[in-house]
């Protein structure tokens, strides 16, 4: 039997989850709303042709309050997929890089370097610079950066979820060659200016809605390198072709991101938005600063991430205590990637503040008790 649940905002947590991550409230009180009977439809979306009128305005929406937030320029084209961001870790090198050719990739953290291994099954790919021996915990200056200026692209990660990492500044490749990036995890959170990339990528489960699709947007002539035998859901440029619709496309998944886009419209843009995170961040990382040693940051100060906050304590008993506590607090999410360990806070563009001063009391009085 399908149970009836009604509406009770008091049993929602403070959601530090690092992906899917936290939804703003009204956009899941709208989709709830709209959930069996969309604007008058009669159905739901998830019922719903993709090649109706009705999806066709859905899609249409969400593509052009993108367009608005980042002013995009006309030459560049938005394409909503499935897989993944991981899937296009394989997708960029099939369509941008030519046979024979060569890619440069910038391994910042795990998934940079995810992005290499896939990259390197199907041609040549160069390691740029990589982090690893420090263990991913800083991003590289310009001049650390050995780049190839043959290169098909340079390829770098935005923000590194794992180790807590994101640039303030993108890497900058040599004259003519483009700049393709993995901005899944703080996609949306800041102003950027999209012409200075050929193709920007981002699983939307982290900062513009649930995971299921994944946003590209590629520079035109970048489809012209798509080589014709490719297989078709593979191809970036029958997708752009068929905007997004060559397939049945993740429609639901696609509808949320729309009404994410709608909110951050509403709070003021890209600007407000950046404002909030970095308020947020600075809270944060002021108590791990002051904690004298109780808490420790994972990545150098000029390489901290403004969306996952990466820490770690005296030992992992406490680590534990942390976040077990924490979650019977309400608190959840908070418990470190299993690959690293430690403890880590997302505080992403839904987060409100108020999640992040509960945080940061909670680590006051943890180390009160604990210290």
């Amino acid at each position: 039997m399908i149970r009836t649940m009604t509406n009770n905002q008091s049993v929602r947590v403070h959601n530090f989850n690092a992906g899917p991550g936290v939804l703003p409230l009204p956009v899941l009180e709208q989709a709830q709303a709209e959930m069996l009977n969309y604007a008058g439809s009669g159905m739901s979306v998830m019922e719903m042709s993709h090649r109706s009128a009705q999806f066709e305005d859905i899609i249409g929406r969400a593509e052009s309050n993108l367009r608005a937030l980042l002013k995009m320029p006309d030459n560049y084209k938005i394409i909503f997929l499935q897989g993944g961001a991981t899937l296009q870790f394989a997708m960029a090198p099939a369509n941008l890089r030519p046979d024979g050719g060569s890619a440069d990739y910038v391994v910042s953290g795990a998934w940079g370097k995810g992005a290499f291994k896939e990259a390197e099954k199907s041609g040549k790919a160069r390691v740029a610079w990589t982090g690893e021996k420090s263990n991913f915990n800083c991003l590289p200056l310009q001049s650390e950066l050995d780049l190839d200026p043959n290169a098909a692209y340079l390829h770098f990660t935005a923000n590194e979820t794992i180790h807590g990492l994101e640039w303030h500044t993108e890497p900058v490749p040599p004259s003519g060659v483009p700049l393709v990036c993995d901005a899944s995890s703080d996609f949306l959170s800041r102003p950027f200016d999209v012409t200075k990339y050929a193709m920007i990528y981002a699983g939307a489960q982290k900062n513009v809605g649930p995971a299921g699709v994944t946003v590209v947007i590629i520079r035109d002539d970048m489809l012209a390198r798509t080589p014709p035998k490719l297989p078709i859901m593979l191809d970036y440029k029958m997708m752009a072709d068929n905007k997004s619709l060559y397939n049945t496309p993740p429609a639901f998944a696609i509808y949320v991101v729309g009404l994410v886009l709608r909110w951050l419209v509403d709070v003021g843009g890209l600007e407000a938005i950046a404002r909030r995170n970095e308020e947020k961040a600075s809270l944060i990382y002021r108590i791990i600063d002051d904690s004298g040693g109780f808490y420790r940051g994972h990545a150098r100060s000029n390489s901290r991430s403004r969306m996952n906050v990466t820490f770690r304590m005296p030992s992992e008993e406490l680590e534990n205590a942390f976040a077990k506590k924490s979650a019977a607090e309400g608190l959840v999410g908070l418990k470190g990637h299993r690959s690293v360990g430690g403890l880590r806070a997302s505080l992403y563009n839904a987060l409100p503040m108020e999640a992040a001063e509960a945080l940061a009391q909670f680590m006051r009085e943890f180390q009160r008790t604990n210290g």
